[in-house]
């Protein structure tokens, strides 16, 4: 696939979920999508799945708006990066939130077939948009990722002084997520 119809589907997908259109949002998806949002830890694969998470997560962030700022691609990948506006409601992450809009750098992988977009990992930065929303990261990772996880994710990433921090740490679960 060229990087100019890469690129249109991307930024297609950007302006549906913006508009928290999902079924403008399917409609761009191959049917064996499969949607990675590392920060949350979470994995939607075909497209009932993706439907589902597309839902929830607008129901989470009702205002999502992404803008794509650069891009850069090859014959079936495409990476964009931009920068999303969001604000944390309701109670899905076991915290309340204090209701204003975070804005975070988002880097967004994108991978084709068809035509058609099939796969997608969306990365942010969890802890910059816990501490926007007013809650503790370590809360939400501990909803999110159960306490044993959320422990050794705050142990990898506030080693003891002297202790140098190991590759695999530096790349937990906590940076990402859709």
């Amino acid at each position: 696939m060229n990087s100019h119809r890469m690129l249109e589907l991307a930024r297609a997908l950007a302006i549906a979920k913006s508009r928290q259109d999902v079924p403008a949002a399917m409609k761009l998806f191959h049917q064996d999508m499969l949607l990675e949002n590392p920060a949350f830890g979470t994995t939607a694969r075909g497209l009932a799945a993706n439907e589902k998470a597309l839902t929830s997560f607008f129901t989470s962030f009702p205002d999502y708006n992404v803008v794509l700022q650069g891009h850069a691609g090859n014959d079936d990948t495409l990476m964009c990066w931009g920068t999303v506006r969001m604000t944390m409601t309701g109670d899905r992450f076991g915290v309340v939130p204090n209701g204003r809009p975070a804005e975070l750098p988002v880097f967004i992988q994108f991978v084709f077939k068809d035509d058609l977009i099939a796969g997608e990992r969306f990365f942010f930065d969890l802890s910059a948009l816990c501490a926007q929303s007013g809650v503790s990261t370590d809360a939400v990772r501990r909803k999110l990722f159960g306490e044993a996880a959320a422990s050794q994710i705050a142990a990898d990433q506030n080693p003891p002084a002297g202790a140098s921090r190991n590759a695999a740490s530096a790349c937990s679960p906590g940076i990402e997520g859709q």
